[in-house]
């Protein structure tokens, strides 16, 4: 089954697709800033993952193997081929195991706060088990709460809520249907892809905010020591979110990175 999607075409069958990938408790909206921005030059699909937005009704698992599989099927059925990928979070390790699939896809990838597919994160691995313990004991009210107040990536957001547009954020949230923190069921073990990562050859940018945790530093210091066209960027201010906290000097960047990838 296919994760759902939007379309956005109106740059014309010819131009280039951008893909776009959201992390957990989001949905495509946190890509509204980059929409209007990219829109005139490429054909843009915005997926969601399983659990999320369009795909709320999808059933688990929810690992990230099967999230991958599920995005790859939907962009076989929007018929999109060679792309450029642009994801946050949980939506970073889906296209890193499509890439390592399928390399000859990817035209370039923007990746922020990365995660690499199968490697421990110890605190985030920590919060999202803290977090599920709340969903199932508490309900789903408390579990959004606890996630909005506790999260060390929303740091940046709670304390410039209005520049960082916190409160649609938070609205994001309040839309997740909360069904991969629930699921009791067994996920599909996450394969290898240290040894695979070499043959990702396509231009990767490497995102992460000033204020971005260690885990998601570890993270990009090992994903650019393996890709072998990898580049990293840091966002002035920035939290675990720059794309949305700081959608302006993050736009531009990824314009100036993709006509590099694709001068064409």
């Amino acid at each position: 089954m296919a994760a759902g999607y939007e379309a956005v075409v109106e740059a014309g069958g010819e131009a280039p697709w951008l893909v776009m990938v959201h992390g957990m408790t989001q949905n495509r909206r946190i890509f509204s800033a980059q929409v209007p921005a990219f829109r005139d030059r490429y054909r843009i699909l915005l997926a969601d993952l399983p659990g999320h937005g369009l795909s709320a009704e999808l059933p688990g698992p929810y690992g990230h193997v099967e999230l991958a599989a599920q995005v790859g099927q939907a962009l076989e059925e929007a018929e999109v081929g060679h792309c450029h990928y642009w994801a946050t979070h949980t939506g970073t390790s889906v296209g890193l195991l499509l890439a390592a699939e399928r390399p000859d896809r990817f035209r370039s990838m923007i990746l922020e706060g990365a995660v690499v597919p199968g490697r421990a994160m110890p605190s985030v691995d920590a919060a999202l088990g803290r977090i599920r313990e709340v969903a199932r004991r508490d309900g789903m009210a408390a579990a959004r709460r606890r996630w909005r107040t506790d999260g060390d990536w929303f740091d940046v957001m709670r304390r410039h809520p209005e520049e960082c547009r916190a409160e649609a954020h938070w609205a994001m949230i309040d839309d997740f249907s909360g069904a991969p923190w629930l699921y009791d069921g067994v996920a599909l073990p996450v394969p290898p892809v240290d040894d695979r990562l070499r043959l990702i050859a396509c231009p990767v940018l490497l995102c992460n905010g000033e204020h971005e945790l260690p885990d998601f530093l570890d993270a990009a210091a090992f994903l650019a020591d393996r890709l072998p066209n990898a580049t990293r960027a840091t966002i002035p201010r920035g939290g675990g979110f720059p794309g949305w906290e700081f959608p302006e000097p993050v736009n531009r960047l990824v314009r100036q990175f993709l006509a590099r990838a694709d001068p064409t």
